[in-house]
């Protein structure tokens, strides 16, 4: 296919923005309204300037407001918050393995920090009520991170396919250390693990998601003032260097990031799969690959698909809830294939 005809078929980055904010907004209002407790549309949307203004403005009951304010609201919000960061960690990925396969748990981050989750289940009775579960999912991804790039880096530099098969090697020892762990742990912390590694929102609280937040919205920063650096490493690592690119910084920054972002957003909710794959792959057959519309773009898909599965998850068998990780799994593993048959067809 020619280069006019892929232009073709993109659309303008403005009207995929407006499209996926609006499908956001759109979402995000029906999400208040689904699950176990019936809230009405309307009175959902009226709820929210209720809450921020001090407003009299639904008509809600006393349960349906705390239902709404204490339990969905947090929830929705925090699953826009995750979607956007790994969406986000997800597109910075592919562009650093030059990969569209890649996605945040490449470099073995979602791995780690899993298995910092799992210790402490095991070691600590009642872990899941305090905060020191999701500040070693945080240790055990950041210190990963480290360990992956320690092994990948030598007197030449970093190279990317010792980072990609050091985070192999990392997930499958990580792996093997949660199922052992699984292994030797009691009813109770064996049903805590296992609930853990299949991901869910329902933990959203006040200072887990302003730490997010506040997370996210730098890391965004950050990210979108590399967007020209990593275009540039689109063209390879050797023309990046050439464009006065500082490559090898450039992935320990990145790398830092994305370990700083997976990390908190594993410790908030499990492990979440193929948010990162799923979204910045098809924004980039959709807009092109041009970072510096690809990251915004891709926080607005990412918080658009994980709000939609976790409605999904929370409507599909009401009254209970199917857990966020399984529903994202069962959407995103046909993409995968596809993609994969994709790439098998272009011999790539």
């Amino acid at each position: 296919m020619t280069a006019n005809a892929d232009a073709v078929r993109r659309l303008p980055p403005r009207i995929t923005g407006v499209v996926l904010l609006c499908a956001l907004l759109m979402a995000a209002a029906l999400s208040l309204t689904l699950g176990a407790v019936s809230v009405p549309f309307v009175a959902a949307v009226l709820a929210v300037p209720e809450a921020v203004l001090g407003l009299s403005l639904s008509s809600l009951e006393g349960y349906q407001k705390a239902v709404l304010l204490e339990l969905r609201m947090p929830r929705t919000l925090l699953a826009m918050v995750v979607g956007g960061l790994l969406a986000q960690c997800g597109a910075v990925m592919q562009g650093l393995f030059r990969n569209p396969l890649a996605d945040p748990g490449i470099i073995g981050v979602s791995a780690g920090a899993a298995l910092g989750a799992a210790t402490v289940i095991f070691l600590v009775p009642h872990a899941g009520d305090s905060m020191l579960l999701p500040l070693a999912a945080f240790a055990g991804g950041f210190i990963t991170s480290l360990i992956v790039y320690a092994l990948a880096r030598d007197a030449r530099g970093t190279s990317v396919v010792l980072l990609l098969l050091a985070g192999v090697a990392i997930s499958a020892l990580s792996g093997g250390a949660i199922a052992l762990l699984s292994y030797l742990s009691d009813d109770e912390r064996l049903r805590d693990i296992s609930f853990w590694q299949m991901g869910s929102l329902g933990r959203a609280g006040d200072a887990l998601l302003g730490v997010l937040t506040l997370t996210a919205v730098a890391v965004a920063l950050r990210f979108q003032m590399r967007a020209r650096a990593l275009n540039a490493l689109l063209l390879g690592e050797s023309e990046a260097r050439h464009l006065g690119i500082p490559v090898e910084w450039l992935k320990l920054e990145l790398i830092v990031l994305v370990a700083l972002a997976v990390g908190l957003a594993v410790s908030a909710c499990g492990l979440i799969g193929f948010v990162g794959l799923v979204v910045p792959h098809m924004l980039r057959m959709l807009c092109g690959p041009d970072y510096r519309v690809l990251l915004p773009l891709s926080a607005l898909g990412g918080a658009l698909l994980l709000i939609a599965a976790d409605s999904l998850s929370r409507s599909v068998i009401a009254p209970a809830e199917v857990p966020v990780g399984i529903v994202t799994a069962l959407m995103g593993a046909p993409f995968f294939m596809l993609l994969l048959l994709q790439v098998r067809r272009r011999g790539l």
